[in-house]
């Protein structure tokens, strides 16, 4: 390890919500183990459908619930003693005991199931949400092709990721761009929201056109993409950014066109972006997070980027 990487220093995990799954790989009365914010979870799906999230391990003897346990009704069963649990974890059954225990409970995450995908709340201090999934309106749009998906898991922190859109100087050195995209950044929603444009030139089979690239972010776990410049014509992404831990992170993409985009650019859309996404993580797993870098007058959007991000951590979970 060299002099650098022991002096890096790491934030913790941000607060916001964050993706854990793909809904279409949960299916009704399915269980399944997942890490994310550095905790053992269990993932399932009631009987009625609802996706659910608790702390993995049964207070009574510290059984993992997600290796044997099982789907009953609106709740789980432990796979130890059979102990039952609902979405919130609190028990609500002892098979073999009438009087349950106060403490018998584990933590019950809150969840929200939006856009194709299974997100969670994190809150270093617990707090519950105070901001909801935005909903893409494209994916709900018949007019607009079934999404396409994607996933990738990368050892780094997950602001190191998010921090690509505010960097639209990578995209001439990294990405062939033909030179650095004119942009411009926009606050909403109290500064908790923020919006980039750029705008370039493209090629396509239709023609040279100026195309504006609007890139959304909500907190550091979400971002939408629009591609606009064809008349009557779009392409969107739509990611979740979710840590494992403060070096490891997942990260989950959908990828649609308008039907009348499909045939023409549609496969050149998706592959383009996702070639893009891999040119990035051999950067990503091998750089070292600076919490203090040497930033020159062309990163002014980086500069922006790590202001705004400090809203989104606990003290807790400041740089150390």
């Amino acid at each position: 390890m060299t002099i650098d990487a022991r002096e890096a220093t790491y934030p913790g995990i941000p607060n916001g919500w964050f993706a854990v799954a793909f809904s279409r790989d949960l299916g009704e009365g399915e269980v399944k183990r997942i890490r994310y914010f550095d905790e053992e979870l269990v993932l399932f799906r009631t009987r009625t459908g609802r996706a659910a999230v608790l702390s993995a391990y049964c207070p009574h003897l510290g059984a993992h619930l997600a290796e044997g346990g099982r789907v009953t009704g609106e709740g789980i069963r432990c796979p130890f003693h059979a102990w039952e649990f609902g979405v919130d974890g609190q028990c609500r059954r002892i098979p073999y005991c009438d009087r349950i225990p106060p403490a018998a409970r584990t933590r019950g995450w809150d969840v929200c199931e939006r856009n194709h995908m299974i997100f969670v709340w994190h809150h270093a201090e617990q707090k519950p949400p105070d901001w909801d999934v935005p909903e893409v309106s494209e994916l709900l749009d018949p007019e607009w092709t079934d999404p396409r998906h994607f996933a990738l898991e990368v050892g780094v922190h997950m602001q190191e990721m998010a921090e690509n859109n505010c960097d639209p100087v990578h995209f001439q050195y990294v990405h062939s761009a033909m030179k650095v995209p004119e942009s411009e950044m926009e606050y909403r929603d109290g500064g908790r929201f923020f919006r980039i444009t750029s705008t370039n030139e493209h090629e396509t089979p239709m023609g040279t056109f100026s195309m504006e690239l609007e890139r959304d972010t909500y907190s550091l776990g979400i971002t939408i993409v629009r591609m606009r410049g064809i008349p009557g014509a779009g392409l969107m992404m739509f990611s979740s950014t979710s840590p494992i831990d403060r070096t490891h992170t997942v990260s989950r993409w959908l990828f649609a066109t308008s039907r009348n985009m499909a045939d023409i650019a549609g496969e050149e859309f998706i592959q383009n972006m996702s070639e893009g996404v891999l040119q990035d993580v051999r950067i990503w797993e091998n750089k070292i997070h600076r919490a203090q870098p040497v930033f020159c007058e062309a990163d002014k959007y980086l500069a922006e980027f790590r202001r705004w991000t400090k809203q989104f951590y606990s003290p807790s979970a400041r740089e150390e």
